[in-house]
């Protein structure tokens, strides 16, 4: 079943999480009061953390450790960089002229190139268009696509920063659910009773967060097919394509190539390379070429608006995308050795046990559904000191399910782990 994320100012039910912090806000409305009619209903968000942050919050405030099941900010995680080519990147000396392009720098947008090229996926060159985050180009794209209260459909499970990025671009919401037998998959009827004559596009994320499916070849072109016929685009985001984990169905195709529809494709370094603070992303144009240019025009002018993208960066950005497969290499190293950590925990144990993951930072640990799953992480962390998030800040559709972050460091994992199926 499909249901509407209303916007922010008559928000009733969501949580979510922001984009740096992991910390957890409860999205219903604020209390109307006076000297406050002056802003928008679109920013009439409660920003009172909910228990878990307040315990979270508490416990560091004693100084009291926390081990981390929810890491994602991978300069924190022990992963060995090479400074010294970071450094000599950005100390480029072209970064002392101004040549705005609003697409950004052509030798930056033929690195993106040259990723995908190395993917067997041919992009051009004019077609890709530099951001500041994945976030930025979301921003874009319904700007795009959509008129004030225009609809975009997106899955459940999911992040929850969706619902902040449509609310500040007036867009509303409508989740389609992604269900799991045998391995997640798209609720394709569920998804085309969800359409209305106001849905604008379908975003898919590639692999989902936190649930780690990529989505299939025969998905993607029913999607495709859809789409087309619908007049809506796919955006999709693919920031963790690179991380698969071996248990899906071959090698995870790219939205980036042509298509029946049209597709904005997104991804960036802050996953890719593990540098989120370099605030460098893409969006990629493609489909029907009548399509595409409209787009490509329409991106052309929101981009020259705003100029967001910095020039050391830019010219930064070839020389750490080249060298961004060693990052990589010891990720996907960390995430195998923790999920088969937790595969080894889960072995001995009566009552939990993990769903499927294909791919991406994250694996889902099913545990009883005798309370709820934020009772469960608020004691998991007051009596153990572990961190975890509870399914329902993902939109899981009952009790029953936490997410842990494989990027943990080993030692914690371990501890954190065996803490939460204690507990459990």
């Amino acid at each position: 079943m499909a249901y509407v994320v209303e916007s922010a100012g008559r928000l009733r039910r969501e949580s979510g999480l922001d984009g740096g912090l992991g910390r957890v806000y409860n999205r219903a409305p604020a209390a109307d009061g006076a000297g406050f009619d002056m802003f928008a209903d679109r920013t009439n968000w409660s920003l009172t953390p909910n228990r878990l942050s307040e315990a979270l919050e508490a416990r560091r405030g004693k100084g009291l450790a926390v081990v981390d099941l929810t890491a994602s900010n991978p300069t924190a995680c022990g992963f060995a960089y090479d400074r010294d080519a970071i450094v000599k990147a950005l100390a480029d000396p072209g970064a002392l002229a101004y040549a705005p392009d609003p697409r950004g720098l052509e030798s930056a947008r033929r690195a993106v190139a040259g990723y995908y090229e190395a993917r067997g996926c041919a992009v051009a060159v004019q077609d890709i268009f530099l951001a500041t985050s994945t976030s930025e180009g979301y921003s874009w794209a319904f700007r795009a696509l959509c008129n004030p209260g225009d609809e975009v459909l997106v899955p459940a499970p999911s992040y929850p920063l969706f619902g902040y990025l449509a609310d500040l671009n007036d867009v509303r919401l409508t989740r389609y659910p992604l269900v799991y037998d045998h391995g997640w998959q798209i609720d394709f009827h569920a998804l085309e009773q969800a359409v209305t004559p106001r849905t604008r596009g379908v975003i898919v994320v590639h692999p989902n967060n936190p649930t780690g499916n990529y989505v299939k070849r025969a998905e993607a072109a029913r999607l495709s097919e859809l789409c087309a016929a619908r007049g809506m685009a796919v955006i999709a985001d693919e920031v963790f394509l690179d991380f698969a984990m071996g248990e899906g169905a071959g090698e995870p195709l790219t939205f980036a190539g042509s298509g029946g529809a049209l597709r904005f494709t997104l991804s960036g370094l802050s996953k890719i390379a593990g540098l989120p603070q370099m605030k460098a992303a893409w969006l990629v144009v493609s489909g029907p070429d009548e399509l595409k240019e409209q787009a490509v025009a329409r991106l052309e002018l929101i981009a020259d608006t705003y100029l967001s993208p910095n020039t050391p960066v830019q010219l930064a950005l070839p020389s750490l995308l080249a060298g961004s497969g060693e990052f990589r290499r010891q990720v996907r190293e960390r995430l195998k050795g923790n999920l088969a950590e937790l595969d080894r925990q889960l072995a001995g144990h009566a009552t939990c046990s993990r769903l499927k993951v294909e791919g991406g930072w994250y694996a889902v640990v099913r545990v009883p559904a005798t309370r709820p799953d934020e009772e469960l992480a608020i004691e998991l962390l007051t009596k153990h000191g572990v961190y975890v998030h509870p399914g329902h800040f993902f939109d899981f559709p009952s009790d029953g399910y936490v997410v842990v972050s494989l990027l943990t460091r080993e030692r914690e994992f371990v501890e954190g782990v065996r803490a939460l199926l204690a507990s459990a």
